[in-house]
């Protein structure tokens, strides 16, 4: 079994709002070398989350693993990206797609943005 991530950020008009999401990419590539990551958006960016999960398969992935960076599941989480993931799974039946929760209800992830903010306090 060959694994993938997909990690998936909303997009925004703006190129320069995608700068955090595409460091966290070269950041787990870095920390997970030899495992295939892609990026992908779910609007005004590319590529989408079908074309990122295209690539994880042509490369060979046959699990990819999806994170929504996103905050918490509204709308698009738990709304669009079922449907995004059922055309992946018909153009890709190979490829076993898990949906994880969104990375803001990840215990470590909500006390990090905990200990940044209180580190504000501590800031003249």
């Amino acid at each position: 079994m060959r694994r993938g991530l997909l990690l998936f950020a909303h997009g925004a008009r703006d190129s320069r709002w995608a700068l955090p999401f595409e460091e966290i990419t070269k950041n787990v590539r870095d920390h997970a070398s030899g495992v295939p990551v892609e990026l992908g958006f779910l609007e005004f960016m590319s590529p989408d989350l079908v074309e990122g999960g295209s690539r994880l398969a042509a490369a060979g992935c046959t699990r990819v693993d999806v994170v929504p960076l996103f905050l918490g599941a509204g709308g698009h989480v738990r709304r669009d990206v079922p449907e995004l993931l059922a055309r992946l799974e018909l153009a890709h039946p190979q490829v076993h797609w898990v949906l994880r929760p969104t990375i803001g209800e990840v215990d470590s992830v909500v006390e990090a943005m905990a200990v940044a903010s209180l580190a504000w306090l501590e800031r003249e």
